[in-house]
Formats: structure tokens, sequence, C-alpha cells
């Protein structure tokens, strides 16, 4: 990864992520799904391998796996089974999920965000990217789920990093100006530059940290680079607007027109999502409280 290229942020951003240590040293087990859910070639033992060193990552697995979410007929008692059923990719999703989920707890900051329902936003955005890159057939559904999941990481940097001043940006936000005018007003960067650094730190593929990036500006991404920046933003949107949860930064405006068009989706086809999208999310409840 170029991180001159990818990385434009200043030292506020980096200095934030070296300085927390709840969420800048992302667990090793984690690190390594995310290299499998990236190796086409995988397989179900490399994962169920992988996951059985880590006991409570299978417990929450299974919890997901068995919510319903996804409706299976019958308790699943093992990884294997569940891959057997679910397909390995969804499964590898699950595992990502189960693992980033802690770290988005204990962050409850009056009427106008707690952590939970910032969770409940980065699921549905996930979902909904995976969905929007299975039409879309020039990306990855895997990194498209994964994105989405972490797009708004950045956010749990600022509130590690000055929780009183976190918590004082988005009292601004919330009496109506933009947040992530608010973040760079009081924070000196937005949840952007944050998330940006943070997956830089945790070495995460140059494709993450573009949309953690550029997820509200995605025209501004190389145009290599802008396909999934694209996805994000698209996404990010319609789960604000078909699931709730934390939605603070979404005030300036809907989806851009110029991101319909990159991904060529037009209004039949966005209101196709968007059904698709409200059907994954309904049952995300259970899926949240069991991750």
């Amino acid at each position: 990864m170029d991180h001159g290229q990818v990385g434009q942020e200043g030292g506020i951003a980096l200095d934030a992520v070296r300085n927390i240590s709840h969420i800048a040293t992302l667990p090793e087990v984690t690190v390594k799904i995310i290299e499998l859910v990236e190796d086409p070639g995988s397989s179900a033992r490399d994962l169920h391998a992988m996951i059985s060193t880590d006991p409570a990552l299978t417990a929450r697995m299974l919890k997901v796996v068995n919510s319903a979410f996804y409706g299976l007929p019958r308790q699943i008692a093992s990884i294997n089974r569940a891959v057997s059923l679910l397909g390995l990719n969804a499964v590898k999703n699950i595992a990502v999920a189960a693992s980033l989920a802690k770290l988005f707890r204990g962050g409850d900051i009056g009427p106008d965000f707690n952590a939970h329902e910032l969770w409940l936003h980065s699921c549905v955005t996930a979902s909904t990217a995976r969905i929007i890159a299975q039409g879309n057939r020039r990306n990855a559904v895997d990194e498209a789920f994964l994105a989405g999941l972490v797009h708004d990481v950045g956010i749990l940097v600022e509130l590690q990093h000055d929780r009183a001043r976190f918590a004082e940006a988005i009292a601004l936000a919330a009496a109506g100006r933009d947040l992530r005018e608010c973040e760079r007003e009081v924070l000196g960067e937005d949840h952007e530059a944050f998330g940006s650094a943070l997956c830089e730190h945790w070495k995460f593929p140059s494709s993450l940290v573009w949309v953690a990036g550029h997820h509200h500006d995605p025209a501004s991404v190389p145009q290599a680079n802008r396909d999934l920046p694209m996805i994000v933003h698209v996404a990010d949107r319609i789960a604000a607007e078909i699931a709730g949860g934390f939605s603070l930064d979404l005030q300036d405006g809907g989806i851009s027109p110029e991101a319909l068009d990159h991904l060529g989706i037009d209004q039949v086809t966005l209101e196709g999502i968007r059904a698709e999208a409200s059907i994954a999310a309904r049952d995300g409840g259970e899926l949240l409280a069991a991750a």
C-alpha cells in the first residue's frame, strides 16, 4: 500500500490512533480472518482452524448463526456445520463482524450518540454494500461488506481520543450543523481522517483505507480506487433511510447522483436495492445483539 498516496491526513489523526489502546490494537485473529476474506483460495478448514483458537469468538459466531437473521431450521453447534449451510463467505463475514462488534460497546453520550446505534448503522451499511456489489459485479461482495462495516470506525477513534470534545461536536451537529465541519472545528480532524488513520494502522487493504477516508466524498478518490467508496457512499445513505441507527453525519444531503451514475444504478435499480436491503435488515436486531 502506498501510505503517502492513501493517507493524506495530518498528524492529529495519526497521533490519536497511536495514543488509544482500546481499539488501536486489532485482535490478531481478526487480522487473520480479514486476510482470509481477501484470499479467494481460503478454505473452510483454514477458517475453522483460525476461529477455533478463540473460544469466545466461536461462541459469538454461533450465537449469530442461530439468530433469527438466518432463520435456520435447527440449532447449529459447529463452525463447520455453519459453513456447509451458509457458505464460506457468509461465515467469514460473520467472523469479522463478531470480532469487531466488541469495539462498539460502552460509548453512550446523551441522546444523540451511542455506540450501539453506530454498530446498527454499520451492519446495515455492510449488508447493503454487499447487495450493491452483487448487482454491480465489478466488486468482491466480501470486500464490500467489510468496507461497510468499518466505514465509520473513525467515530470510535474520536470517542476514545477525546470523549468531551467528541460530545461537544455531536451536540453542535445535533443542533443542525454538518458533523464533519463540527469535528474539524472541535477535534482538529473529521471522522474520515481518523478512520483512514486507524485502517492504515491496522494494515487494512488500501481499498478499505479509501472507504474510511472518503465515503462522504467518493468522487475525490482517484478513478482506479473509486468503486468501493462509491458503493459505501450509496449504502451508507440507504442504511440510514431504512434502519435508522446513527446518521448524524448524513445531514449533508442525499445520495450523490455522481455515485449512482458511476455504479450504473438507475431509479428502478435503486428502489430494488432499498427493498432488498430492508428485508436483510428486518431481523438485524437479533444479529446485532448476538454479535
